[in-house]
């Protein structure tokens, strides 16, 4: 790693000691390459620190960085970011049921923003706005993030960069693990690191629950070595280590700091969105969650049976489905030497109206049935689009790569701290 340093602007130093002298190391020959294969679209803010960003990004690929600036720059100008802090309106539903806010500045100067996970309803909003909308908001907190570095760069008279998260997971359960959410929400995340590299700073997880080693497992693909120096899972006493990061005055008070809304509320609610279930009124008709699921009729007066094998104890059996233009039955059976028993009773569901989705804890390994239930509808047969999978919690390789992000201690130990915690 070079020593060398960098200017408030970006560029190297002049003054550093033997700076001219000294050959170039192969990140800054690096550099040189990828400023002279892209003088087609380096802009005057596009400094050497900016343009390192894009190189560690791709572990000094000149190549497969340059490839990455410009797809970037393309899908800037496809999604036209460098107005869409003005020319944007989010709908007034993303407004309102959108989690996340930013409430202050790091003792970096780096923002602060807090996402109360646990309570965002992804399939609510997924059923009221566009994917672009999504994509949309994201891009908007993103760039708001670069507008306030060169801001408090101005004020504090040094380079202000990075974000730094406080990432609340309470609340998190097993309806977090719906495929198509997931799906989006990975989607958005890729957004920012293939167009914001390096942006994030600290990412500090608290109130991480029971099936944090799952939700881990799923995201690991998009979670480079780099990123996983900037993770922290902090167990319950989490305000003392927050506070390292974030002065009081910067921080909510329902997280241990001071910071309150003006009419002293703790949370912080005019400045952090708190989720909650999106209301159906906002429901748009949105088939986009078929076109991965598998097909099936259930005739009229009817049942059909889908057999899933679960192999070890303690599994997760997930389920998803929607059916056309009518409700249905639906429950979930576990294969007994003495028949088939109710793990969840048969209910008729508006899966016409919004795909269902739902989870269970299998105790026993063996077969597991969700059964549609047709056998009140004497007219017509049901149309249904589903998908089910199952999820073991055991992973060693996984466990072992959490345990180097946990604060104090290793996951066995922060779990125990979250008995309380539902699947």
């Amino acid at each position: 790693m070079s020593k060398k340093k960098y200017s408030m602007n970006g560029q190297l130093d002049p003054g550093t000691e033997n700076a001219k002298q000294q050959p170039l190391t192969k990140e800054e020959q690096a550099l040189v390459e990828f400023k002279r294969r892209l003088k087609d679209l380096i802009k005057p803010n596009h400094d050497d620190f900016f343009l390192r960003k894009w190189l560690k990004a791709r572990c000094f690929d000149v190549d497969k960085a340059e490839q990455m600036f410009r797809s970037s720059m393309a899908f800037r100008e496809k999604m036209k970011v460098d107005t869409i802090l003005e020319d944007y309106e989010p709908p007034e539903v993303l407004r309102k049921y959108l989690t996340g806010g930013f409430c202050g500045h790091a003792r970096d100067g780096s923002p602060v923003r807090v996402e109360p996970f646990g309570r965002l309803d992804m399939k609510g909003l997924m059923c009221s706005v566009k994917k672009s909308d999504l994509e949309k908001a994201k891009i908007q907190q993103c760039e708001w993030t670069v507008k306030d570095w060169e801001e408090q760069s101005k004020k504090r008279g040094h380079r202000v960069d990075g974000l730094t998260v406080v990432f609340d997971m309470a609340g998190v359960g097993t309806s977090m693990l719906w495929r198509p959410g997931l799906k989006m929400y990975l989607h958005l995340v890729k957004i920012l690191e293939d167009n914001y590299p390096e942006m994030m700073r600290y990412l500090l997880i608290i109130n991480a629950p029971k099936i944090f080693p799952l939700l881990y497992k799923i995201c690991r693909p998009l979670i480079s070595e780099d990123m996983k120096q900037k993770i922290h899972v902090i167990g319950g006493d989490y305000t003392e280590y927050l506070l390292k990061y974030i002065d009081s005055s910067n921080l909510p008070a329902c997280y241990g700091g001071s910071l309150t809304d003006p009419d002293g509320d703790p949370t912080c609610k005019t400045m952090i969105g708190y989720g909650g279930e999106v209301p159906e009124k906002y429901f748009l008709q949105n088939a986009d969650f078929m076109e991965q699921m598998q097909l099936a009729t259930v005739p009229r007066g009817d049942k059909l049976s889908i057999d899933v094998q679960v192999d070890q104890p303690g599994s997760i059996l997930k389920w998803e489905f929607k059916t056309e233009d009518h409700d249905i039955g639906f429950g979930v059976f576990f294969q007994s030497l003495k028949g088939n028993v109710p793990v969840v009773e048969t209910s008729r569901v508006n899966s016409h109206v919004v795909a269902e989705d739902g989870s269970c804890v299998c105790e026993e390994p063996g077969i597991y049935k969700l059964c549609f239930d047709n056998s009140f509808s004497w007219t017509r047969s049901k149309t249904v689009y589903y998908n089910a999978e199952v999820l073991y919690e055991d992973d060693t390789q996984i466990i072992k790569e959490i345990n180097t992000l946990v604060e104090q201690g290793d996951w066995e130990t922060l779990s125990q701290r979250f008995e309380t915690t539902h699947l």
